[in-house]
């Protein structure tokens, strides 16, 4: 009986294995962002249609985010998200407002191939030699100024108190969860340290996770049931959101004029 049971169990097992390999599904729309597709040099495919674009690049661009910002260690410790960069280097990329230049871990193995190369451990025909890298015309920063998920459902008390349906009604209100994200990208020329623009964005996503209690007969175990929307999802879209505005500002860029030049002494006097 107990190699019986133990069988039963084992094709139990391998039965929810197949179904979960029968299931995993590439490219699924549950899980994509709003940042979707590819992009290589100018050329973009399945790229969000909503995302600005422009006809020609407006020069080099490197993506830095600061790191001991509070922000960042909400992003990465409270919402267990990582780095905000390789997206931005995406959503830039398919935008071909900027050309991207690579400072962070693409740099550093850049580096790691030079010091290779001076030690003589490359073959003579890797043509690796100085003056090759590309300069950084501009700096774009990202930066989160708002952040929370899981808010709603102010009013569900509330409706308790209404007759027959109020109970329901609060249900309802409870299991409406939004998920919101602020964000603001700064875009600053690497010359002369001028900020040359600013946008921010903004998004927000709201769970009827009370919808589906009606299709069912036991609506009061279900009136708290709502299903929770990844926060990085909502601040992704907050990001395409700032781009936008970004890409919409320096299509109109007209420079900063100040009589007798920037950082000779300004217009405003002291007696």
């Amino acid at each position: 009986m107990s190699f019986k049971l133990t069988g039963v169990a084992l094709a139990s097992v391998s039965v929810l294995l197949l179904s979960a390999c029968a299931d995993m599904q590439m490219g699924a729309k549950d899980a994509k962002t709003v940042a979707t597709g590819s992009a290589a040099g100018s050329t973009t495919q399945n790229a969000n249609t909503g995302l600005q674009r422009c006809d020609a690049p407006l020069g080099t661009v490197s993506i830095i985010e600061d790191t001991s910002a509070p922000w960042y260690g909400i992003l990465t410790g409270q919402y267990k998200l990582g780095s905000t960069v390789p997206v931005l280097k995406l959503l830039v990329q398919q935008s071909n407002c900027f050309v991207v230049v690579d400072r962070g871990r693409g740099l550093d193995a850049a580096m790691s191939e030079r010091a290779l190369n001076q030690t003589g451990e490359l073959r003579k025909t890797s043509k690796m030699q100085k003056g090759q890298m590309v300069a950084a015309d501009y700096t774009v920063s990202p930066t989160i100024t708002f952040a929370a998920n899981d808010t709603g459902g102010g009013g569900a008390s509330l409706l308790n108190y209404v007759p027959h349906v109020g109970g329901i009604l609060a249900g309802v209100a409870g299991s409406m969860k939004s998920s919101e994200a602020s964000t603001l990208l700064t875009l600053v020329d690497n010359r002369s340290s001028v900020q040359l623009a600013a946008a921010e964005g903004s998004a927000k996503n709201i769970d009827y996770g009370m919808l589906a209690v009606f299709a069912s007969d036991n609506s009061r175990g279900r009136a708290g049931a709502y299903s929770n929307t990844p926060q990085g999802k909502v601040v992704v879209a907050a990001f395409t959101d700032s781009l936008n505005n970004l890409v919409a500002a320096v299509k109109q860029y007209k420079a900063q004029n100040v009589k007798g030049g920037l950082g000779a002494g300004g217009q405003l006097k002291v007696n």
